[in-house]
């Protein structure tokens, strides 16, 4: 993938999925302008969604050239693609923490790459990372502590190597198919207890 894309030689920082109103990339943006001139980074937008158009248009306006855009990929060859970035950046604003979590989180876990997640410092992703050591927390406006993070992952191939092993660990040993589906019947068996019979409704 990365051949066909042509980043066999290039530190490539990737967001795959949706990118939409619960999301955020002026941190990376900001980032991104400040590594410019740095020719062996490159960010890798995979998807589409509400404000990829967005950021894509603002690129454009600032006459960036270390930005690659493609399509959504087919389920097919989703592995490959996630698989193509070094590090991938997640987002999620501070005001929606507690109401959603990032999906693709697992997906890049999978992968078993690591993540920079741009988020609250208190927040659900915030402490799964941190937890687990997959990856890099950054609060929403700091891009400069962003490229600091980016640079460092560049040059420090072992650190990224044991982030996405931590991140693979985290997803085999809490989140497998049969623990969640543990968790659900668990779930839906307190709700039946503690649910009134309907022929004892007032």
């Amino acid at each position: 993938m990365r051949r066909k894309w042509q980043l066999e030689d290039k530190f490539v920082v990737g967001y795959s999925g949706n990118l939409g109103r619960a999301h955020e990339y002026d941190t990376v943006l900001a980032a991104a302008e400040q590594l410019k001139d740095n020719r062996q980074i490159v960010f890798l937008c995979i998807g589409g969604g509400h404000l990829m158009s967005g950021l894509a248009e603002r690129i454009k306006e600032r006459g960036l050239g270390n930005f690659q855009f493609m399509g959504y990929q087919d389920e097919s060859v989703l592995k490959f693609s996630l698989s193509a970035p070094d590090v991938h950046w997640i987002s999620l604003r501070p005001e929606v923490e507690g109401l959603i979590v990032p999906s693709k989180f697992y997906a890049i876990a999978a992968a078993g790459r690591p993540m920079i997640a741009i988020c609250a410092k208190d927040g659900e992703i915030a402490r799964m990372v941190e937890q687990n050591q997959c990856g890099v927390v950054i609060e929403p406006g700091n891009p400069a502590q962003l490229v600091d993070w980016i640079l460092h992952l560049s040059k420090d191939a072992k650190l990224r190597a044991a982030m996405g092993q931590n991140a693979r660990m985290m997803l085999e040993a809490q989140f497998s198919r049969r623990q969640a589906l543990t968790r659900w019947q668990t779930f839906l068996e307190h709700v039946g207890e503690q649910s009134e019979p309907v022929g004892k409704l007032n």
